[in-house]
């Protein structure tokens, strides 16, 4: 019973089965069915379509044939038609060129004469036709906005379409032209120009500025423009059509700007291949309408973040060079709008600017390292942008935006440049400065009479009008140095083509609040107001443009023909900049100071350090001029030992406003610090020797030939570490028998060794170094290379100069100026010239190069090339300036580039490495921020000594008698006598290199030369000497004559700075010995 219910159970599931199998057969069947319907729906409907296409197609072809031969049949009603039946089967690709037929035939129309039937426009009569004629228009003006988005006007079967087109949209976009127009009235005239209107609509919602946009930029955005003047004109007439249908809207505006005013270049090449246009653009006072819209800070912000960096650069640029075609003067209010609107436009660019490279960034030609992506098509586009940009700081646009300041008028005693004048300063022909004191004393006996601006008096307001509008325009210049960091030169160079500008921005400052100068600018700098930013923008600009013009002017141009700025205005300008930093710093404004308050510090400590440097070379300002008199020397000190971070930005910035003296002490103590710092005890401390024997300090021992003195040097010292050539370093010669020389060395045969190497290195038959042409200075030889391992060598001898530094032992080594200046770094500096301290090293080669800077021809004619050639061991060698130099000629335009490149090879390119190799060697031993404390001059005194005379009576109470002479002694009262009384100068400073082998005086006097200066008087010859015996002490302090020494010549141990001298018996004795002695120099030997 069981198993016949499930069978039956099974019968039914297999039932199911068939019967939905069954069900899904007659779904899928219906489905195929129906598919199969589609499908021939969709065939039929295709071979419908293409057969209506292709009899329309043959129908418009028919109708323009039987038009082409039957000019009768040319009327408007009938290519009306024609062109409903094109529009109707219109395909871009298979239409192109019926349309193009269609577009001269409607355009044919509109030239013939007396036939309003012909004219296709006339269908704007028939109340029939009228609406549909004009969605007709309005599709065929579409069409051609379609074409000419993808034709390259540079590619010549594309020329003929693109001008077919504009012809078409520039015919039937404006009314005014129609004949139909001339010939109805007033009313007519209205009507066609509201449909016109509606077109231009049409046309602006569907895209019209961004086809047009297309096309300028793949017509302009390019090296070269490739437009013919009437594309461009074409063109551009289309694009203002609509604003001034609109009435200069807004909404019209926008597009304007954001399309067609942001192609690079485009109102440049108006000006120069279709001036028309620019005059209509005039005569619709296009650039107040802009100047109005852009004000506005929203619509100005809205633009810029659309056209963010690059075309936003463009858009200015077009805004500059339509400011500048201005014919009439430009309104007062319009000038103040464009300065705000310029501001605006490059603060905006200057969000995307970035200081160094990143993953994120890209490079501009403009704005440097950029954050945003570069359009790599406006790259060819860039020079026309940069020659629009470069307008706004054109002479005229200068004197239109400063016309305020430079209406000031300054009273002139007598030209700079006149006889009179030229008695107050240096002559430089012949490169010998006066006096400093008879320069200065004469600048200010004519200052009175010269300009009474010198002194910060002021009773300005600041917040006049005239003083907001000279800071705008200051805020609009320094946003501009910072945004176009590219050309930022460019700028700086146009800012300072106009001598009295600067001069008069001074003055102008001079005059700003109740007192004027350095209480304004001080408070400014604790208000964060509109106001007190401008003013420092105003003092920031002020210092980069005088910055600036100090560098490139030479010293002719400075001090005697006083280009721009009189000798005391320096003198007023750098002691305004001196308390400004010093107040800065010491007060502790400058610390925690950052964005533009520390831009503005850069600025204006660069001036001050440019005037200072300047004034290093060839003095202009007073004694004393840098000091600062309030500054308490125990104060400092004691803020050094409490690690103050004002004292080291002080140090750091502006070292010189402390006395010189004092800076050569700290540099001691800084040294005596680190020593201590090192473990090493003072080498006049009587413990200095036992702990040197207990080994608590580092000792390091050599021995040296002195026949191979420097390779044995070298070999032994030229490894050791820093640390290790600091410490205590003894030295053992041998003879030329190798033998060991006797005697122990507590610092003076380390002397005698340093000294030695120094003498050697530096000597030009080594050819690790070469002296200047006229003063005989050194500096590294280009030609240095035919030593095998030269580098390695300038290296050791900047280490060994800097030992010599280090250990206080002045050496008597001439470098040249602007070597000491790259061993200082300051030839780094953006404001360094290097044509500035070309007569440091050839005066007559800086003579001939400054000729070429004041030639009156064209410098073109004297076959100059960015080259240069020398002779290098026997071989011409030509060295390129600048890539492709050989074949670069030197012309009016690009002769300053010429020097500056010129004197930068001869002082840095050809001895660069040779330079970085001693500079290495240097600053490994001495550190680089107590160099910085020391300016070129002061750095070579530090190294050799003072220049001044030797104060002999400072040497006489510094020195120590041996062998029985003691201060009153007959033979040392002769001895001082003879050296004050009968020697000159000269002579004094012969007699000081005899004894200590070097002819300066320590740097703050003779307390501090070690060993110090002794006199020892002696029995014998330096052969026989065995030292101070008993007996030869009472005889010297006796004057007992052992043995007559009227034979005998003084000698001396320049290791020891020891005077050996016999006891004369006469005066003229001792004075003709001696003076036969230092003129032989003899006596250079180790007792």
């Amino acid at each position: 019973m069981f198993g016949g219910s499930g069978h039956a159970q099974g019968s039914c599931a297999e039932l199911l089965d068939k019967a939905r199998v069954a069900r899904e057969e007659r779904r899928g069947q219906r489905d195929r069915e129906r598919a199969a319907v589609h499908v021939q729906a969709l065939v039929r409907g295709f071979l419908c379509r293409c057969h209506v296409t292709t009899t329309v197609r043959k129908e418009v072809d028919d109708l323009f044939s039987a038009i082409d031969g039957s000019p009768c049949r040319r009327s408007a009603l009938v290519l009306f038609k024609v062109g409903r039946k094109l529009l109707f089967i219109f395909k871009p690709k298979e239409d192109a060129k019926r349309f193009d037929q269609f577009c001269r035939l409607i355009l044919n129309t509109m030239e013939e004469e007396n036939d309003s039937k012909v004219w296709y426009v006339s269908l704007a009569l028939s109340k029939e036709y009228v609406l549909p004629w004009i969605r007709q228009l309005k599709e065929i003006l579409w069409i051609c906005c379609g074409y000419l988005k993808h034709l390259k006007p540079e590619n010549l079967v594309d020329v003929k379409s693109l001008k077919l087109y504009l012809t078409v949209l520039v015919t039937f976009t404006e009314a005014s032209v129609w004949k139909i127009a001339k010939t109805k009235g007033d009313a007519f005239r209205m009507s066609l120009n509201h449909i016109c209107a509606n077109v231009m609509g049409h046309l602006n919602q569907k895209g019209l500025y961004s086809v047009l946009q297309i096309v300028l930029n793949n017509g302009l955005a390019k090296f070269k423009p490739v437009f013919c003047k009437a594309t461009l004109t074409a063109v551009f007439t289309i694009s203002l059509r609509p604003v001034i249908a609109a009435k200069f809207s807004d909404n019209l505006l926008r597009s304007f700007v954001l399309h067609a005013l942001s192609v690079p270049g485009l109102v440049l090449h108006l000006s120069n291949m279709a001036p028309e246009c620019v005059t209509m653009l005039q005569s619709h006072s296009m650039l107040h309408h802009l100047l109005v819209f852009l004000s506005q800070e929203e619509q100005c912000n809205d633009v810029c973040i659309c056209l963010e960096g690059s075309l936003s650069l463009c858009l200015l640029g077009n805004l500059i060079t339509l400011a500048t075609l201005q014919d009439t003067t430009f309104p007062e209010q319009d000038v103040e709008c464009f300065v705000s609107v310029s501001t605006a436009i490059l603060r905006c660019c200057q969000r995307y600017v970035q200081q160094k490279k990143s993953n994120l960034t890209h490079w501009h030609p403009v704005l440097g390292w950029f954050a945003q992506g570069m359009d790599h098509g406006l790259n060819e586009a860039m020079p026309t942008v940069t020659a629009q940009l470069s307008a706004l700081w054109s002479a005229r646009m200068i004197r239109l935006l400063f016309c305020d300041v430079l209406a000031r008028k300054l009273h002139e005693g007598h030209n700079a440049s006149s006889p009179a004048a030229l008695a107050t300063v240096p002559s430089l022909a012949n490169h010998q400065p006066k006096p400093v004191k008879n320069i200065i004393k004469k600048a200010f006996q004519r200052s009175a009479s010269v300009r009474n601006i010198l002194k910060p008096i002021g009773g300005k307001r600041v917040d006049s009008p005239e003083v907001q509008k000279v800071c705008t325009v200051c805020v609009l210049y320094q946003t501009a140095l910072t945004t176009l960091t590219q050309i930022c030169l460019s700028i700086l160079t146009g800012l300072t083509y106009l001598d009295e500008l600067l001069p008069k921005l001074w003055a102008f400052i001079c005059e700003l609040g109740p007192h004027g100068g350095l209480k304004l600018f001080l408070e400014c700098l604790n208000m964060e107001s509109e106001e007190a930013q401008s003013l420092l923008a105003m003092l920031m600009l002020f210092c980069d443009c005088s910055r600036h013009l100090i560098t490139i002017l030479d010293d002719i141009e400075l001090y005697e023909e006083q280009i721009s700025f009189k000798l005391e205005e320096l003198v007023t300008i750098s002691s305004f900049l001196n308390s400004f930093v010093y107040k800065m710093i010491w007060d502790g404004i400058l610390e925690g100071m950052k964005g533009e308050r520390k831009d503005l510090f850069v600025s204006v400590h660069g001036w001050l350090m440019s005037l200072y440097e300047r004034d290093c070379r060839q003095r202009f300002a007073p004694d004393d001029h840098w000091l600062k008199r309030d500054l308490r020397i125990s104060t400092l000190f004691g803020d050094i030992e409490r690690g103050k971070t004002r004292v080291k930005h002080l140090l750091q910035y502006i070292p010189h406003v402390v006395p010189h003296k004092e800076r050569i002490v700290l540099f001691r103590v800084m040294v005596a610090k680190e020593k201590e710092n090192m473990g090493m005890a003072d080498n006049e401390n009587p413990l200095a020797m036992f702990m040197e024997s207990n080994h608590s300090m580092v000792v390091t021992h050599i021995t040296v030939r002195r026949s191979r003195m420097l390779e044995d040097g070298y070999e032994q010292l030229g490894k050791l570490s820093p640390s290790a050539l600091k410490g205590i370093i003894r030295v053992k010669f041998v003879n030329d028998l190798g033998m060991d020389e006797a005697g122990i060395d507590q610092d003076g045969v380390f002397k005698e060794f340093l000294e030695e190497i120094i003498k050697r290195v530096f000597d030009p038959a080594l050819n690790l170094f070469r002296t200047t042409s006229g003063n005989e200075c050194l500096y590294p030889s280009p030609s240095s290379y035919v030593h095998e391992n030269h580098l390695q060598l300038l290296e050791f001898v900047g280490k060994m100069l800097g030992k010599a530094v280090y250990e206080g032992i002045v050496v008597d080594v001439p470098f040249a100026p602007f070597f000491l200046s790259q061993v200082r770094g300051v030839h780094t500096s953006a404001s360094y010239s290097f044509i500035d301290e070309l007569p440091s090293l050839d005066a007559e080669f800086y003579k001939n190069l400054t000729s070429i800077k004041r030639f009156d021809g064209d410098v073109s004619d004297l076959g100059l090339t960015f080259s240069y050639e020398e002779d290098e061991m026997g071989k011409l060698v030509c060295h390129e300036l600048c890539p492709g130099g050989k074949t670069t000629a030197v012309t009016n335009e690009n002769r300053i580039s010429y020097i500056h490149l010129l004197a930068h090879h001869r002082m840095y390119v050809q001895i660069k490495q040779q330079t970085l190799a001693f500079i290495r060697g240097f600053k490994s031993i001495i550190n680089p921020e107590w160099i910085g404390m020391f300016s070129t001059p002061e750095l070579q005194w530090l190294i050799a000594g003072e220049t001044g005379e030797m104060d002999l009576n400072d040497l006489r109470k510094h020195t120590v008698y041996y062998g029985g002479f003691h201060n009153n002694h007959r033979v040392i009262v002769w001895l001082w006598d003879i050296l004050t009384k009968d020697f000159t100068t000269k002579e004094r400073s012969m007699f000081l290199k005899f004894v200590t082998s070097c002819s300066r005086p320590p740097l703050l006097g003779f307390a501090h030369l070690k060993p110090p200066f002794s006199i020892r008087c002696v029995e014998v010859s330096d052969d026989q000497d065995t030292g101070d015996t008993l007996g030869s002490v009472l005889r010297g302090f006796f004057t007992i004559h052992k043995r007559e020494p009227a034979g005998r010549l003084p000698t001396a141990s320049t290791c020891f700075n020891l005077l050996k001298l016999p006891n004369y018996c006469k005066k003229s004795m001792l004075r003709d010995k001696l003076r036969y002695a230092i003129v032989m120099n003899t006596g250079f030997e180790l007792s």
